[in-house]
């Protein structure tokens, strides 16, 4: 796979390194001379000097044949405008942009960024995890298709302990698709299937509807 990746900052020559170690072909851009020339001491020539978001600049590093592309620079327009130009200037299927403030992320949703990684969200993703008080986890995120999938734990005081499924008011664009009960197997529910304490709910959800499906299964 042709990976490119913009910004040759910690982050960008540790995400280079690692995937030059699983095998991929990478380039690595990076406007900064010196920076490029240490990288290219400690890694071979994988770094192009360069602007990843000019247009001369991809077209010269192939990146019409590129498989992915992910800019981690410190600036969100920066990683904005090169995705964006590999997008819909060079048809590269996939592209991951960096985020540093997470506020950006509907923005870049909407000018057709693949995927966004903030580092704000995934730490408060990993408290949400941790805090067993919290009832809801984001799985994982489809943003191309609108969809995300939801841990969803029936904590003790929940009104819906003991009832069936058939007798919540689940939204209809969700659909809850694996239980995880405290101390037995997983299983598919049911419209009779009862939720007890501790159980978790594995959900398929939007984001519009999220806020109601917790509110579905926790009675609230």
């Amino acid at each position: 796979m042709y990976i490119i990746v913009v910004g040759g900052g910690r982050l960008g020559y540790y995400l280079t390194k690692g995937l030059l170690a699983e095998g991929h072909e990478v380039l690595l851009l990076e406007k900064d001379s010196v920076v490029c020339d240490t990288i290219t001491e400690e890694l071979g020539s994988v770094c192009f000097r360069g602007d990843g978001c000019e247009t001369t600049v991809l077209n010269e590093v192939g990146t019409s044949r590129a498989d992915m592309f992910i800019a981690v620079t410190g600036d969100d327009e920066d990683n904005l405008v090169s995705c964006q130009v590999a997008k819909h200037k060079f048809n590269v299927p996939t592209t991951i942009a960096r985020l540093r403030n997470p506020d950006n992320e509907l923005l870049f949703k909407k000018l057709g960024i693949d995927i966004t990684i903030s580092a704000t969200n995934l730490i408060l993703e990993a408290i949400e995890r941790e805090v067993t008080t919290h009832p809801l986890t984001h799985v994982l995120t489809m943003q191309d298709k609108g969809w995300e999938m939801v841990d969803i734990r029936i904590l003790p005081e929940a009104a819906t302990v003991g009832k069936s499924i058939k007798d919540l008011v689940i939204p209809p664009e969700s659909k809850l698709t694996l239980v995880i009960p405290h101390t037995d197997k997983p299983y598919v529910p049911t419209a009779n299937s009862v939720l007890r304490e501790g159980d978790r709910v594995i959900a398929l959800t939007t984001p519009q509807t999220e806020e109601a499906l917790r509110a579905a299964l926790s009675g609230t």
